[in-house]
Parts: structure tokens; sequence; C-alpha cells
């Protein structure tokens, strides 16, 4: 399956955020704003405004939401331990994901 979205992350020493870009021909452009987590609950945030977008198929809203909640889970079990594992790791581990972020 050809994927139509793509996950960003920036990720930040004390906040991770999410955004979902849509895969336009060769480029990308811009579907939502970045939600933070912890400061928010960006995943509630996300799900909302692609629910809103219902042009969006059911099935890549939910492998958008599956990718966020692995990536905030991760960060937040590496907060938990009071790890700061650097953005090439992570980047790493979700080779689908594009990621920026200060570390």
């Amino acid at each position: 399956m050809e994927t139509k979205f793509i996950l960003k992350v920036l990720w930040l020493d004390q906040n991770v955020a999410i955004a979902v870009d849509q895969i336009v021909g060769k480029g990308t452009s811009p579907l939502t704003e970045y939600f933070f987590w912890p400061r928010h609950d960006a995943w509630q945030q996300l799900k909302d405004k692609l629910d809103a977008k219902h042009w969006i198929e059911e099935s890549d809203r939910i492998d958008v939401l599956n990718q966020a909640t692995e990536v905030i889970n991760y960060w937040q079990d590496l907060k938990n331990q009071n790890k700061l594992v650097p953005m090439a790791e992570a980047q790493g581990k979700f080779k689908e994901v594009v990621f920026s972020g200060s570390n």
C-alpha cells in the first residue's frame, strides 16, 4: 500500500510534538499543525483533526494514529527513565517518521 501521509515529529527534551503531512506528487503538504505532548493531549488533538477531514480513509487515520501512539509512548518511556535519547536513535527506530529537533 502506498503511503499517503507522513507523521512528523519534533523531538525535544521536555516535549514531543506530532504533525501530519500529506504526500502530494513528489512532495508533501502540511495537513495539521504540531500538537505537543505532554503539554496537551497531542494524540487526541491529532485524532480530532484527522477525524474532521472526512476525505481521509479510516485505515489511513488508524495507521497515522498508531504511529503517533508508538512515538509518544517511546518518548514517554524514556522520559520516565530520565533518559535523553538522541533524535538520531529515535529516527532509527521509526524509519517511516520524519524527525526534527534539538538533540
